[in-house]
């Protein structure tokens, strides 16, 4: 066994965020991606391996992948280059996980199970925030109230996003969203349903907590709601070639700096019940959602590194428990009574 781990689309912001707390953790993870000159530069400031290939490039994937015992997902968008990975890992038997937040890929990576059973890989999309919080939020609630029928859950990242993340933000523009009604992702408008709240979700928590209706809300200014709720009517335009072009030419380069992402905060809550009129409900916050990704996606990294990993597709919380959160820093957990 080789214990380490490549991250592709190291040069990437949350790749290089991954990649330097690796290298304070004492790990030495072999960098991957496309673009030949940032990856090269990144590997050297930090005394690391290197590999240069594009995921259509067969011969190089397989032979980087034979060097680890697990893939660090980290180039986007995933609706687009998750497959491609996944089934690489599945070739060569290796684990994957990603950092994605969109159901496509959860569900894709679901219906990949069997095969990465007889694989005797895991197979772990999201492995950051939100869906690392949410999920384990998720799992805790149903631990609080086994008979769950209904679950709703809300998060708010306070802070600045990437490029990467706004990129695949503006992909999806038009498309609604989603939600989980008896067991069945079902899609929804825009804005479809909007409640107030004092203080990747319908897929994962499914699969984490077996509950079958399954809403997830998140948090935005007046002005956002109002742009959201006008996208059910020009969405398709929105989602024309043209108009993608000139909406990612306009998305600014980099994400947050490392004092604001020290400034910021994630907060999430979630509400549970069942048909006979219980129901618990319970918080968590932890430390800015970039900073939140790279240390829970590490945590992981190093389980499965130390041969802590349950073959098939897995969720954060199906594999590692509710309390899998608690282990990050800054990280608190609060039930409302």
């Amino acid at each position: 066994m080789s214990n380490t781990f490549l991250i592709y689309g190291a040069n990437g912001y949350t790749g290089e965020l991954i990649t330097r707390m690796a290298v304070e953790r004492g790990l030495k993870p072999i960098l991957a991606g496309r673009n030949a000159i940032a990856i090269e530069e990144l590997a050297k400031k930090h005394h690391l391996e290197y590999r240069i290939f594009s995921l259509d490039e067969t011969d190089r994937v397989d032979a980087a992948l034979q060097e680890v015992d697990m893939v660090l997902h980290c180039a986007g968008p995933f609706s687009i280059t998750s497959a491609p990975m996944v089934k690489a890992c599945l070739r060569n038997k290796k684990h994957y996980t990603d950092i994605t937040g969109e159901i496509s890929v959860f569900e894709t990576c679901a219906a990949f199970d069997q095969k990465a059973q007889d694989a005797g890989i895991m197979v772990m999309p999201g492995v950051g925030f939100d869906v690392v919080p949410s999920d384990c939020l998720a799992r805790h609630l149903k631990d609080r109230l086994s008979s769950a029928t209904h679950l709703s859950l809300a998060f708010y990242g306070m802070g600045r996003i990437s490029h990467g993340t706004q990129a695949t933000m503006t992909m999806n523009v038009g498309k609604g969203g989603a939600i989980r009604r008896d067991g069945k992702i079902t899609g929804v408008p825009s804005a479809w349903k909007t409640r107030e709240i004092d203080w990747g979700d319908v897929a994962t928590a499914f699969y984490s907590t077996g509950i079958p209706n399954i809403e997830v809300f998140t948090i935005v200014p007046p002005s956002n709601l109002k742009m959201m709720k006008a996208a059910r009517y020009i969405g398709w335009l929105l989602a024309t070639g043209p108009f993608q072009n000139y909406l990612q030419k306009k998305i600014p380069a980099g994400g947050p700096s490392d004092a604001e992402r020290e400034k910021g905060r994630t907060l999430l809550w979630g509400e549970a019940s069942d048909g006979n009129g219980n129901k618990v409900e319970s918080r968590l916050q932890g430390p800015e959602g970039y900073t939140l990704t790279a240390i829970a996606a590490l945590n992981i990294a190093e389980k499965i590194l130390a041969g802590n990993f349950t073959a098939g597709y897995q969720t954060p919380a199906k594999a590692y428990g509710a309390d899998l959160v608690l282990e990050i820093d800054a990280v608190s957990r609060q039930d409302v009574v």
